[in-house]
């Protein structure tokens, strides 16, 4: 695997006298002890990254800095799991990267290779399924027949042609998942909030704007019962990434949620959350929510608290919300944030281990976490002295599945079909 760099202009070139290497929490490791290289899937991008040189093997065998050029990293393709962030070090006033993911990238017999795993076999964000000309017929196609559908408005014109946003274009093209924003607000200040940063203490924008306004049950329903019925393995999700906390309007939700199944009862409605009320979330469920998937920095309270700075409720909430919603027959998966190095912690698979055992939920959703990784652990007050050896995220993998086979991975939220041969092979929480 022959180390990558990059010129200020942009041009990325390989040096055939030197190895690569990754980076697992704040160790730098060569590629050859990386858990896993894979071909850079279709749909990845490899960028430079500004103010910073790269790590790699000298030809004498020797782990150092590589002092010719810029270091480059990988954002890769959606359904694909990062093993090892890409290995940099950071220059004085070198600027706070972007919300992206950062994999460790190489070239490899004439290609790039990156550090990651396909996590689900899902086509649902592959970019060779997408075609720009259905995206804009079928856009064309729901404004003209919701006119007056704020929400349809907003997920055409925002989502799908200023964000290109692939779940929108999705919903354009009449398929699997329709996204249902509905929270202008959020009841969490997340250090890496894709949608909301403050200026005075972020050096860094928002990827995207979020929702101006609330829309109506009945536009909710309007939309989402047009593609429960028409679209193949059908989802409706509320809680995206152009919005807020869902549960903040949950009484809209479970509104909108009745009117849908008096219209239909198939597909699935789910909600991304933070979980934060448990009473909520019951309420929810009892009104026809299938499924709910909550996100998660840690499984452990410390760095959750640090990471989410909630407002009005705790990580205990937050268990006990998927303890319940587990409880009352609801699939519920965890969107659990990956950064290699510090998702397989010693300490953060033990808290990972109890969460599992007292809640039974089903799937871990393993998405990659879009933050810089440095400054991430500023924020979070991490060091090298407080870190362990890192297991192995992928090694990790393995070994949950053999305490709890039942479990379920991917990256994306799952069709009925899959729900309904999987749920039952799970325990019920005590």
């Amino acid at each position: 695997m022959r180390l990558l760099y990059a010129r200020e202009n942009g041009t990325i070139y390989d040096d055939p006298q030197w190895e690569g290497a990754g980076r697992v929490g704040f160790e730098i490791i060569p590629a050859s002890r990386v858990e896993k290289w894979i071909p850079l899937p279709k749909g990845s991008q490899v960028f430079y990254l500004p103010g910073r040189r790269p790590w790699g093997v000298d030809p004498k065998g020797r782990l150092r800095l590589y002092e010719s050029g810029l270091a480059v990293a990988a954002f890769v393709a959606p359904a694909h799991t990062q093993l090892s962030i890409a290995a940099y070090a950071s220059e004085p006033n070198a600027p706070t990267l972007p919300l992206h993911a950062y994999s460790a990238v190489a070239w490899h017999k004439g290609r790039f290779y990156v550090a990651a795993t396909r996590i689900d076999p899902s086509p649902r964000q592959d970019i060779w399924t997408y075609d720009l000309n259905k995206i804009e017929r079928g856009k064309e196609r729901l404004l003209r027949r919701f006119p007056d559908n704020r929400l349809v408005a907003h997920l055409m014109h925002n989502c799908v042609d200023r964000y290109c946003c692939p779940a929108a274009r999705n919903l354009a093209m009449g398929r699997w998942e329709c996204p249902l924003p509905t929270s202008p607000a959020c009841n969490a200040a997340c250090i890496g909030c894709i949608s909301l940063q403050e200026p005075h203490e972020s050096p860094i924008p928002s990827t995207q704007e979020r929702i101006t306004f609330r829309p109506t049950a009945e536009e909710i329903a309007e939309l989402a019962i047009h593609h429960l019925k028409t679209a193949p393995d059908p989802i409706v999700s509320f809680g995206q990434g152009c919005e807020g906390e869902p549960l903040l309007v949950w009484k809209t939700i479970a509104e909108a949620v009745r009117l849908i199944r008096r219209a239909t009862s198939r597909g699935i409605i789910n909600v991304n959350t933070n979980g934060a009320w448990p009473d909520a979330i019951a309420a929810l469920a009892e009104a026809g929510v299938d499924s709910f998937r909550v996100s998660l920095n840690s499984a452990q309270p410390e760095w959750y608290h640090r990471y989410y700075r909630p407002r009005n409720y705790t990580f205990d909430g937050v268990v006990e919300s998927i303890r319940r919603a587990v409880s009352l027959g609801k699939w519920v998966s965890i969107n659990y944030f990956t950064l290699p190095g510090f998702t397989d912690q010693p300490s953060e698979i033990q808290a990972l281990h109890h969460l599992l055992h007292h809640t039974c939920l089903h799937m871990i959703q393993w998405r990659n976490f879009n933050i810089d990784p440095d400054w991430y652990a500023q924020r979070m007050n991490i060091t090298p002295e407080s870190l362990q050896k890192p297991y192995g995220v992928l090694r990790l993998m393995k070994s949950l599945k053999k305490t709890f086979p039942y479990l379920t991975y991917g990256y994306f939220n799952p069709p009925e079909w899959l729900i309904q041969k999987r749920k039952t092979l799970a325990p019920q929480p005590a």
